[in-house]
């Protein structure tokens, strides 16, 4: 199984920074997608999925701020910025976020409202591409990542 499959990150820690932070909605971030690496991968891994979920969002179904899908399984890390400098590696799609726009949309909560959950993961899939596509609804890159999660 994924005994020791191991996500890292010299960008975060505790909540997301205000590199992390979305340009708009009231926010005045950078919008940066932070990095990210991984290592001991499950045997059989065939890509990977990351998604960025906010479960606190005040919408009754959260907020994704970030998925990405197809990242094949020679790939370990991503780097900072990746999602606007369009560094991720060549078979990896963006899906639109809930902001409306492909790619990483950082956080922005509500002013006023409580401290947010920001969930960070990345999936090891036993497929090598997801039946999805970049304006796939959120929720059913979810399903699709979750049905194919080693």
């Amino acid at each position: 199984m994924a005994d020791g499959f191991t996500l890292k990150s010299s960008d975060l820690g505790g909540q997301l920074s205000k590199a992390q932070e979305f340009n708009g909605f009231g926010c005045s971030g950078q919008n940066v997608s932070p990095e990210l690496s991984w290592s001991n991968a499950p045997k059989g891994t065939k890509s990977f999925a990351i998604s960025i979920y906010d479960p606190d969002a005040p919408t009754g179904s959260g907020w994704w701020h970030w998925q990405v899908v197809n990242i094949p399984a020679s790939v370990n890390s991503i780097s900072t910025d990746a999602s606007a400098k369009h560094a991720l590696p060549k078979a990896a799609m963006e899906i639109t976020n809930d902001y409306g726009a492909v790619g990483f949309g950082g956080a922005c909560p509500p002013k006023g409202d409580k401290a947010h959950t920001y969930i960070v993961t990345v999936y090891a899939l036993d497929v090598e591409t997801l039946p999805v596509k970049v304006d796939t609804n959120a929720p059913i890159v979810g399903y699709q990542i979750n049905a194919h999660t080693i």
